[in-house]
């Protein structure tokens, strides 16, 4: 069945930098299109970035562009966010997802980014 484990999560000041990672299994990674979202205790999970199956397009939200980098490897089947400038309002739970797994209903366990001021 699908799973996503990212990790990669931490604890940084304001302005430093985290790389997420995602390993993904249980379905056809390399002909999946791949998302970030992350999500603050109380608010609906916020969609960061897509990145398409090859990587040759993504889409990031307005809050992350320039700052924040989507990658993937599809030899791997791991998908990577690249966190650069980051801000306390960057602190959330960050979970990668698939439209197959929205679809089943299926999160991972999500990883903890802490920004501090």
């Amino acid at each position: 069945q699908v799973q996503l484990v990212e990790s990669g999560g931490g604890l940084v000041h304001a302005g430093g930098s985290l790389r997420l990672s995602c390993a993904a299994s249980g379905f056809l990674f390399s002909r999946s299109t791949m998302s970030w979202y992350r999500q603050v205790p109380g608010k609906e999970r916020e969609l960061v970035v897509t990145i398409t199956s090859a990587g040759a397009s993504t889409n990031y939200a307005d809050s992350v562009k320039g700052r924040f980098t989507i990658s993937r490897d599809n030899a791997k089947n791991t998908v990577y966010l690249q966190m650069n400038s980051l801000k306390p309002e960057d602190t959330a739970v960050y979970y990668c997802s698939t439209p197959f797994a929205r679809s089943v209903g299926y999160w991972g366990q999500g990883t903890q980014v802490t920004v501090s001021s």
